[in-house]
């Protein structure tokens, strides 16, 4: 999986002509390097450009941000979009949701996404949240390299939220763009 992953990266980069700084990866928390030795003997380093596809900085996030997590493509957010079983939940800043959406995507920004798991179906009591009435949340935020929405399921899991509850849809935003899906502006 890791060569694959690093194939893929190395065309990327070739395709882009390297006309853009590249930087080493960031891998949740912390820079790495990687380098492929090539057939021909050729060392080359997996780095990250940014370029019209490659739209924002930040740290590349696993697939499953913790144990339980659902991870999710667009055919499963398609789904979940019009499902009463399911809420679709934008987890970005309010500003990134004004801006552009999923259509039927809620705002939660992570920042308060603890505070407000009676959104999610969740009730509070003194003892700290009941989550035995959980919805089923498809989580998301601006891509791969977006750590708001893993951070929130973080939040969510640790105040109560069953994990097996949470789809995580890590294409978010950069995805869904570049799929050249429909988007709404926020509508709150």
């Amino acid at each position: 999986m890791r060569r694959l992953i690093a194939v893929i990266m190395l065309f990327s980069t070739a395709v882009s002509g390297g006309s853009v700084q590249a930087d080493n990866l960031r891998i949740v928390g912390e820079d790495k390097a990687f380098v492929v030795t090539l057939a021909s003997g050729k060392e080359v380093s997996v780095t990250r450009q940014m370029t019209p596809c490659a739209k924002n900085k930040g740290w590349l996030q696993p697939l499953v941000p913790e144990p339980g997590i659902v991870p999710v493509t667009e055919i499963e957010v398609l789904n979940a979009i019009n499902d009463p079983g399911f809420i679709l939940v934008d987890m970005r800043t309010e500003d990134w949701f004004s801006d552009a959406t999923i259509p039927g995507a809620v705002n939660i920004p992570y920042t308060e996404v603890a505070m407000r798991m009676d959104e999610l179906g969740c009730s509070k009591g003194a003892a700290g949240w009941d989550c035995a009435g959980a919805m089923n949340v498809v989580g998301f935020c601006n891509g791969p390299v977006c750590p708001q929405s893993p951070t929130a399921m973080r939040a969510m899991i640790r105040d109560g939220f069953p994990a097996d509850k949470i789809y995580y849809y890590r294409g978010g935003m950069l995805d869904w763009d570049a799929l050249g899906l429909t988007t709404v502006e926020g509508d709150f």
